[in-house]
């Protein structure tokens, strides 16, 4: 005859079993299931930019294999802190997603402190696009090529202007990297991204820009813009006849890129499925194509080698800024 003791631990191993039996299956179940209604993708740039151009491409394509919309949200500003932060904050669920830029860890670096942590308050699923900046200025810009921008800039300390996306924003650390790398003042004039930065060095209000070939190439192409260098180490397919910037300033090289993320603990059956599902997507001829006509290509990931990209950019940057004494940002 069992003791009472051995009895009393025999049910509630049987209880305790039965439970996560039943649990199981619900967790499987609605995994499974994801998603059940509609997705958010939130980017931090403005209606127009690369970021928007890539977000929507993506959720167009996330859309098809969810078989749910995938809404883009714009929360534009501060170099894409104020996005980050609201999926930071958000549910873990799966219906909240990012599109990070290389602004992610150029804000990481720049910034005296974040309202998160950019590798641990994120779960990342993969890369979407990598792709250089093109150095730019107006048609009418009585600077020809690099060099003679340059030695204006030196020749008149402070006068010549360069615009971005906003502060901390790749396409400012940019302009600044170009200045510093020239030894020459450069004076950044941000705007809150989108397309607002070309149409001020279009105007004249502002002498350089600094951006994507998503934002600058149909400006250039169009003759509204001149393209003085690029910032790949080679020339650019889609740009050829653009030097390098690297062929006046030995050594420069900025390429950047874009990537989807969701909050830190999403769980890691939905992270493997949305993986899976951008991978898949990035395979297509289709957005090859898109992206490459638009100036990046595309370039797909593992959650892991993602995360380690986005370590290895901080340190990278901090680096860079340490070195060309730019101060930190509040």
């Amino acid at each position: 005859m069992p003791s009472t003791r051995s009895s009393s631990f025999s049910r509630r191993h049987v209880l305790t079993a039965g439970a996560a039996a039943l649990a199981a299956p619900s967790l499987s179940w609605a995994q499974a299931s994801y998603p059940t209604h509609p997705v958010t993708l939130t980017h931090g740039f403005g209606a127009g930019g690369n970021a928007d151009v890539v977000a929507r491409l993506v959720a167009q394509k996330l859309s098809e294999s969810l078989k749910q919309p995938v809404v883009v949200d714009i929360k534009s500003g501060a170099g894409g802190v104020i996005a980050s932060n609201a999926v930071a904050k958000a549910a873990p669920d799966g219906y909240n997603l990012v599109m990070l830029t290389g602004a992610h860890t150029v804000s990481a670096a720049l910034k005296k402190k974040l309202p998160y942590d950019p590798v641990k308050d994120f779960s990342f699923i993969s890369t979407v696009s990598a792709f250089p900046f093109v150095v730019a200025v107006r048609a009418e810009h009585p600077a020809k090529n690099l060099a003679e921008l340059l030695e204006m800039a030196k020749k008149e300390p402070g006068r010549i202007t360069f615009t971005s996306v906003g502060v901390g924003s790749t396409q400012h650390m940019v302009g600044e990297l170009l200045g510093s790398t020239a030894n020459v003042q450069l004076v950044h004039v941000p705007y809150r991204g989108g397309g607002a930065p070309v149409q001020a060095v279009i105007a004249g209000d502002v002498d350089i820009l600094t951006d994507t070939l998503t934002v600058a190439a149909p400006h250039i192409k169009s003759g509204r813009l001149r393209a003085l260098g690029i910032t790949s180490a080679a020339e650019w397919p889609t740009m050829m006849g653009v030097p390098p910037v690297s062929s006046v300033l030995r050594g420069f090289e900025v390429r950047s890129w874009l990537g989807l993320a969701a909050p830190a603990k999403t769980p890691q059956a939905i992270i493997d499925r949305l993986s899976a599902d951008v991978n898949t997507a990035l395979r297509g001829a289709d957005i090859q194509k898109t992206l490459f006509d638009s100036g990046s290509m595309s370039s797909r990931s593992t959650p892991a080698e993602f995360r380690r990209m986005v370590e290895r950019e901080v340190k990278r940057w901090r680096e860079v800024i340490t070195k060309v004494n730019i101060p930190l940002q509040d």
